[in-house]
């Protein structure tokens, strides 16, 4: 009788653990899969970007100097969804990779100033106080840095509203979260940050206001130019004798994008459709005012969500950023710029892309269909297979 027993234990034994080293297998690949998908491709894609090099010498007509080097990264689009638009799951999955795609840049990269050039908001034109204020808190959790990092953002037309929908309290609220300023020096390095939105030029109050506050921040500009005790300039703290940066969401005025290349450009079924003036583009009298008030050495914007580089009169390059997300790319990226006083490098730094990872996730889903019948004696093993045809071939 208690043979009898021993046996009917051991036939239950090796059912059962078969069964558990099945499930720790699927386990283990299944927590393989999402390290790799959800951490691990970030080190990979971002660990191959480095910041490019740039002259430190200076001459100033005497002596060489050498001139500080400014590490800054520059995104665009990164569109965070509200309450209205877009799925959950949608909205979990890209801000996931929003955030680890960022969090990851800022331990290998470790830049020094971060801009993100607008619409980081989706429905900030038409979100109530209290969506906002939720927007806000993820964004500041998925963006969050040391504070030694500098971020700086400028407002797209997702965040105040189009010209037409844009007013001064969508405007005061998004300055109240990102600050209103305009001019930002560090390292003998001039950045301009436009609100490109109140740049259409009809007078309205919130646009008057607008080139005001760049006429005010040309003068500077200019009086850093000129010989220091200047009378037209008067007292008051010189700004870096530097040609600034133009940082804003609209790019300048072009055509379209028929002049843009690249695995990141436009599709080339959009590239001939003509942009629309203050709205996919600023207008061309706007365009000519920065220019000439400003004067700047480089220009980089946004809102398109596909890389472009052209150059203004000849001799001003832009460089329109593609969308840090997801769900306006499939193979989204970021600037890294060298940028020193009187010259800049700039390179592209490409995070993984979407559909990589659902290829990765595909494989593993008929992996694990594969194992499971495999275990459960209803697909024969390939290996197994083998080696028994292996076996035949010899004992011919």
């Amino acid at each position: 009788m208690a043979m009898i027993e021993m046996g009917f234990e051991r036939q239950n034994f090796h059912p059962l653990k078969r069964k558990s080293a099945l499930l720790l297998k699927l386990i283990a690949v299944v927590f393989a899969v999402l390290l790799f998908c959800e951490f691990l491709i970030y080190f990979l894609a971002i660990f191959q970007c480095n910041w490019p090099e740039v002259k430190t010498t200076a001459y100033d007509g005497k002596q060489a100097t050498r001139e500080p080097v400014l590490k800054a990264m520059f995104l665009a689009d990164t569109h965070l969804l509200g309450e209205f638009l877009g799925h959950w799951l949608d909205k979990l999955r890209r801000e996931w990779q929003m955030e680890r795609a960022f969090q990851t840049a800022l331990w290998l990269l470790q830049p020094e100033v971060i801009f993100i050039l607008g619409d980081v908001f989706d429905e900030g034109k038409w979100s109530t106080p209290e969506a906002w204020a939720d927007d806000v808190e993820r964004f500041q959790k998925m963006f969050r840095h040391p504070s030694h990092v500098q971020l700086k953002v400028v407002a797209g037309n997702h965040d105040i509203g189009f010209h037409y929908e844009m007013n001064t309290y969508k405007v005061e609220r998004f300055e109240k979260v990102f600050s209103s300023e305009r001019l930002f020096s560090w390292k003998g390095i001039n950045f301009v940050m436009v609100n490109s939105v109140a740049l259409n030029g009809d007078g309205c109050g919130i646009c008057s206001e607008a080139e005001a506050e760049l006429i005010e921040v040309s003068h500077r500009l200019n009086c850093s130019r000129e010989a220091r005790g200047s009378r037209r300039c008067g007292p008051g703290l010189l700004l870096p004798a530097s040609a600034p940066v133009l940082l804003q969401h609209y790019p300048l005025y072009r055509r379209s994008d028929a002049n843009c290349s690249g695995e990141d450009a436009a599709p080339p079924e959009e590239r001939d459709i003509p942009f629309k003036e203050n709205y996919d583009v600023l207008s061309r009298e706007a365009s000519q005012k920065l220019l000439w008030w400003l004067q700047p050495r480089l220009v980089l914007s946004g809102h398109t969500h596909s890389a472009c580089e052209v150059h203004h009169g000849g001799r001003v390059p832009e460089l329109s950023v593609p969308s840090f997300s997801w769900r306006n790319r499939n193979n989204p990226s970021f600037i890294m710029g060298s940028i020193t006083p009187t010259d800049y490098a700039l390179s592209k730094c490409y995070l993984p892309r979407e559909d990589v990872v659902l290829v990765i996730y595909c494989g593993a889903v008929g992996f694990l269909v594969v194992l499971t019948l495999s275990h459960l004696g209803l697909l024969a093993s390939p290996f197994l297979s083998g080696l028994n045809l292996l076996r035949k071939r010899k004992t011919r």
